[in-house]
């Protein structure tokens, strides 16, 4: 998979379609995202290239339960 900017949208759709909401703000986080678990939202580093928000974003979504179709 090649990592660009219309992959990172995609990713962002998907999360976005199991009910997070995707905001990006600079924090120190020690994996380079944090979840907000009772409220479904991801934080991610602003200062992240795209290449880094496409992996937090995978991380993500290999961390989570939700129903695959």
């Amino acid at each position: 998979m090649k990592l660009t900017r219309y992959t990172l949208k995609k990713l962002e759709a998907v999360l976005e379609d199991i009910g997070y909401e995707i905001i990006y703000e600079k924090g120190n986080f020690k994996s380079g995202y944090c979840l907000v678990e009772n409220k479904n939202i991801a934080v991610i580093n602003k200062f992240f290239d795209v290449e880094a928000r496409i992996q937090c974003i995978i991380d993500i979504l290999d961390n989570i339960e939700f129903e695959r179709d």
